[in-house]
C-alpha cells in the first residue's frame, strides 16, 4: 500500500468519525437546553444509534455487499446525511427532531462497516496496518470535541452549531468518498440470507456455557456504557465544567494509548483477566463521577474520563478477539455480527432507555441528583463483574500472540 492510499484511507477515517463526534457527545446537553424536553426523551434520542446499528447490517448485507461499490454507497450516505444534519439544525421541537435523527442514524451507522470494507480492500496486511489507519478515526472524534470546546458552544448555549459543523464535514466526506479506491461489492451475484445478516449462523456458540456468559455480560455491560455516552456531557455542563466536550476527549486519548498497548496486555493477562479489568473499570469510573466535584474532587472527574481507555478497550476490543478465537474461520464474521447486534443494538438500546428513566427519576429543580444517578451504572457494572468472575471458566490455551491481538483491534467499530 503506497503512502497516497494510506493518506486517503486515514483521512476517510478522520472525516467519518469527526462527523459523528461533532454532535453526538453534546446532543444530550443541547436537548436539555430546549424547554420541555425530558431525560426520557434524551434517552430515546440516543437510542436511535442502537436502532441504526440493528438496521445497518441489512443495508450492508442486502445492498452494499451485492450491488454497489462501497465507496459510492459511502458517498451517497454522507451526502444525504449532510442534508439531514443541516435540517436538524433548523428545528427545535422533539416531535420533528426525533424522526429526522432516526433517519440520519439509519444512514450513518452503515458507514462504520463501509469505511472498514474500503480499508481492508486496499491493505495487504490488516493485522499490521489497519490499526494505524483506524486510529485516525479516533483522532477525528478528538478534534471535533476540541473544536467545540475552543468555540465555547457549550458555554454560549449554541450547540445547534454542532449539527451544522457535522453537516459541512459530512458534505466534504460525501464528495471525498467518490475519490476513494474502488471497492466492488464482494458478494455480487450471490444470495445473502436473513440468517447470515443477523448472525444466526453463530447462534450455536451459545451452547458453550463460557461463550453464553460472555454474551450476556457483553449485552449487560452496554447499560453502563449508555449512561456514559448519554449523561456525561450533561453532567459536566450542569456542574459548570468549562469546555466539557474538550475534556471528554481525554477519554479518546486514553483509548489511543491502550489500543497500542493491547497486544502486551493480551500476552501477560489473558482474556478473562482483561475482561474483568474492563468491567470493574466501569464501576470505578462511575464511583469517581458520583463523588467527584469541580473543587478538590476535580481529579476524580478527570480520572473517570481517562478510564475510558480501559473501560472500552479492555472489554469490547478484548471481547472481539475472544469471539474470533471461539468462532473459528467459518462463522467468524457471523459471530462478530451477532455480538455487535447484541451490544450496540439491543444492549445499548436498553441502556439508553434505562439511563433516561434514571435521570428523570433523579431530576430536581435546577438540575439532577448526580450521585444517585451515577451509582446505578456503578452497581450494574459490579453485578456483571461478579457474574462473569464466578461463572466464566477460562480454558487454558496458548498465549495470544501480538498478531492475534492486533487482529482484534481491526474490528473495533466505535470510540
Amino acid at each position: 500500500m503506497n503512502s497516497a492510499i494510506r493518506f486517503r484511507l486515514s483521512f476517510m477515517m478522520f472525516l467519518n468519525f469527526f462527523v459523528w463526534g461533532g454532535w453526538y457527545v453534546t446532543m444530550g446537553t443541547y436537548l436539555k437546553s430546549i424547554p420541555g424536553i425530558t431525560d426520557v426523551q434524551v434517552g430515546i434520542a440516543y437510542g436511535t444509534q442502537s436502532l441504526g446499528a440493528i438496521i445497518a447490517p441489512f443495508i450492508i448485507g442486502l445492498i452494499a455487499d451485492r450491488y454497489f461499490a462501497a465507496q459510492k454507497i459511502l458517498g451517497v450516505l454522507h451526502l444525504l446525511g449532510a442534508a439531514i444534519l443541516y435540517y436538524i439544525s433548523t428545528i427545535s421541537s422533539f416531535s420533528a427532531f426525533y424522526p429526522a435523527l432516526l433517519i440520519y442514524m439509519i444512514l450513518f451507522m452503515p458507514t462504520l462497516a463501509l469505511v472498514n470494507a474500503v480499508s481492508f480492500k486496499q491493505i495487504d496486511n490488516p493485522e499490521k496496518d489497519f490499526a494505524n489507519i483506524r486510529v485516525w478515526g479516533t483522532v477525528g472524534w478528538i478534534v471535533a470535541g476540541l473544536i467545540i470546546a475552543w468555540l465555547a458552544w457549550e458555554q454560549k448555549n449554541t450547540l445547534i452549531n454542532t449539527f451544522r459543523l457535522s453537516a459541512i464535514v459530512s458534505l466534504v466526506m460525501g464528495l471525498f468518498s467518490f475519490t476513494l479506491p474502488n471497492t466492488p461489492p464482494p458478494k455480487a451475484g450471490t444470495k445473502t440470507t436473513f440468517r447470515e445478516i443477523i448472525g444466526l449462523d453463530a447462534i450455536g456458540l451459545l451452547k458453550d456455557k463460557n461463550f453464553l456468559i460472555f454474551f450476556l455480560a457483553s449485552l449487560l455491560i452496554c447499560i453502563p456504557l449508555a449512561f456514559y455516552y448519554q449523561e456525561t456531557n450533561i453532567y459536566l455542563n450542569e456542574i459548570k465544567v468549562e469546555g466539557a466536550a474538550g475534556k471528554m476527549t481525554y477519554g479518546q486519548m486514553s483509548e489511543l494509548l491502550f489500543l497500542f498497548l493491547m497486544p502486551l496486555f493480551f500476552i501477560r493477562l489473558g482474556v478473562k483477566k482483561m475482561l474483568l479489568i474492563g468491567m470493574i473499570a466501569w464501576a470505578l469510573r462511575y464511583f469517581l463521577f458520583a463523588y467527584g466535584d469541580t473543587g478538590s474532587g476535580m481529579w476524580m472527574l478527570y480520572a473517570g474520563i481517562i478510564l475510558h481507555g480501559i473501560c472500552y478497550d479492555f472489554f469490547f476490543v478484548t471481547g472481539q478477539v475472544y469471539t474470533n478465537d471461539v468462532a473459528g474461520e467459518k462463522i467468524r464474521s457471523s459471530a462478530q455480527g451477532m455480538i455487535t447486534l447484541a451490544t450496540y443494538g439491543v444492549g445499548m438500546l436498553i441502556g439508553f432507555w434505562i439511563a433516561g428513566l434514571v435521570a428523570e427519576k433523579y431530576t430536581v429543580p435546577g438540575g439532577h441528583l448526580w450521585k444517585s444517578i451515577w451509582l446505578v451504572p456503578a452497581f450494574i457494572s459490579i453485578v456483571v463483574f461478579l457474574m462473569y468472575a464466578f461463572l466464566f471458566k477460562e480454558v487454558k490455551k496458548k498465549p495470544i500472540s501480538e498478531g492475534e491481538a492486533e487482529k482484534g483491534l481491526a474490528t473495533s467499530p466505535v470510540t
